[in-house]
């Protein structure tokens, strides 16, 4: 007696993500480390000098997080207001941040009192950062100003009052200690030179700037507010070179990649996208759970830190070569395999007597059901919740097997209101998908034809059968404008290829020719 033979589920394409060098770097970090902070975390700076410690500002708070810590290493608490804006120096010494009572102070890392209090701004202070010669500071407020002042002395040196709005973002020149560059609520950048009392380049973004970064030679200078990232030229004046449209909702924060080639952008609708900055494509995208304020990446992409408004601190650290050892380790560890693949690859020699094992299959329910010829069962197992909902391809496939068998129409018959129901449903929700339509028209016309008599007996199966019939209609009608634009295509294709003539001989040939 032949053995049975399972149901063949025919296995369809998916279209996968595909895989780029970005991806696997991008996607080589660990699960995230989540900390809770005090309030939503508005600013992420990283400590230029190794171990590349990271400053979170949160609520009236600024910690200081070790590479792998999850516990503050140092915290600054001493704000009568919300913090904004913990800047590292260079040195990574010093840390700057202001607050929303107006007041700068200055933080040496190892201590706890601030070193120095900057008095004169009469709003809150959202921008602050050092200059490249780490003596002078550069602040911007509500107040529609920004300032240099000097460290040593604790005063005040140069006011700019050009912008007409919030000063919210802005960055220092790290290769001129008299150029700096802020960004405002009013919609402009503007690139100042502490040499001269007013802005040498304004630049329109078109949008209130949220954050501004500049590349490592200084050449580019990249902008962000609204739903626009964009990419300035400042050795032509400030000419716009890109404008990306990417995400949804405001974008928020920028960091670059190490070797300067991936640009990041976190935005309030919960993506990071990492851009080659080469032709400006997105090349990756992180998601997270909430809208993102801040975001850093270390000075070795080692980690990727993102602050959010549900004052969460998601933090990502690299896979390295010792994990990747471990976890190679830990697999060859285990025994179970070569146990169970001992002899697969033993060639029996010619006088050898092969004993065979008996190889157990296991049968799905609906073979099962199709084993003992209980064919109405079958497709009532194959119509269960999960395989109607998720693998429709299994149900197409018992309908093809009742089919070949002969038996589609005793499996379809018989059905109570609430069986016939289910059975137009899954028709009605897969009969217009190409890979399944010739299967679901051959049961659609059994069903027609077993339940025509009963046609206006059951208000459900009347409305479904008026919703097949509409879908029907429908589909024939896309499938007419279909051919129609397929014929005019043709039509294009065909004049549009050169002419050639055919060489005739003879006379009667020539005279067919010319017709």
């Amino acid at each position: 007696m032949a053995s049975f033979k399972p149901t063949k589920i025919q296995v369809y394409p998916k279209l996968g993500e595909k895989v780029t060098q970005d991806t696997l770097y991008w996607k080589n970090y660990k699960a995230p480390v989540q900390i809770k902070e005090f309030g939503a975390v508005t600013s992420i700076d990283f400590s230029p000098v190794t171990p590349h410690n990271f400053a979170v500002t949160a609520f009236t708070r600024i910690h200081i997080y070790g590479p792998f810590s999850q516990e503050p290493v140092k915290s600054f608490t001493r704000f009568k207001d919300t913090a904004y804006c913990g800047r590292f120096r260079s040195d990574g010494q010093l840390l700057v941040a202001g607050c929303e009572d107006s007041v700068v102070r200055l933080f040496d890392v190892s201590g706890k009192v601030a070193l120095r209090l900057f008095k004169g701004h009469t709003k809150a202070v959202h921008l602050t950062d050092f200059t490249s010669d780490r003596y002078q500071i550069l602040t911007g407020s509500d107040d529609y100003t920004c300032r240099l002042w000097d460290i040593p002395n604790a005063t005040e040196l140069t006011t700019y009052t050009e912008h007409t709005d919030y000063i919210r973002c802005g960055v220092t020149s790290k290769l001129n200690r008299d150029l700096f560059i802020t960004g405002s609520y009013d919609h402009t950048v503007k690139l100042f030179d502490a040499r001269v009392e007013k802005s040498v380049i304004t630049m329109d973004h078109g949008q209130p700037v949220e954050s501004v970064l500049l590349y490592p030679s200084e050449g580019l200078l990249v902008s962000a507010g609204g739903r626009h990232v964009k990419v300035w030229d400042l050795l032509k004046g400030g000419q716009p070179l890109v404008s990306l449209k990417n995400h949804h909702k405001t974008v928020t924060s920028l960091a670059l990649s190490s070797n300067g080639q991936r640009l990041l952008s976190a935005s309030l609708d919960r993506h990071v996208k990492v851009y080659n900055t080469t032709n400006y494509k997105v090349v990756h995208n992180f998601d997270y759970a909430a809208s993102i304020l801040s975001l850093g990446l270390a000075p070795d992409d080692a980690s990727i830190v993102v602050g959010m408004t549900n004052s969460i601190l998601s933090i990502k650290h690299r896979k390295n070569q010792e994990d990747s050892k471990e976890i190679a380790g830990q697999q060859r560890r285990r025994p179970s395999y070569r146990v169970f693949v001992k002899g697969k690859n033993y060639v029996p020699k010619q006088d050898d007597y092969l004993v065979s094992k008996p190889v157990k299959e296991h049968l799905a329910k609906y073979d099962k059901q199709l084993q003992r010829f209980n064919v109405s069962k079958a497709l009532d197992t194959a119509l269960g919740t999960y395989i109607r909902f998720r693998k429709p391809e299994i149900t197409v496939a018992v309908i093809k097997e009742l089919d070949r068998r002969g038996t589609l129409k005793n499996a379809l018959a018989g059905r109570d209101e609430r069986g016939l129901s289910q059975l137009l449903n899954f028709i009605i929700g897969n009969l217009v998908d190409a890979r399944f339509t010739p299967v679901l028209v051959t049961a659609a016309e059994m069903i027609l034809d077993i339940y025509q008599s009963v046609i206006g007996q059951s208000p459900v199966v009347d409305r479904q059968l008026l919703r097949l019939q509409d879908l029907v209609k429908r589909e024939i009608e896309f499938q007419k404008d279909l051919l129609e634009v397929l014929g005019m295509l043709d039509t294009m294709f065909a004049s549009s290829l050169p002419r050639k003539e055919v060489p005739c001989s003879g006379h009667f040939e020539k005279e067919r020719c010319k017709f």
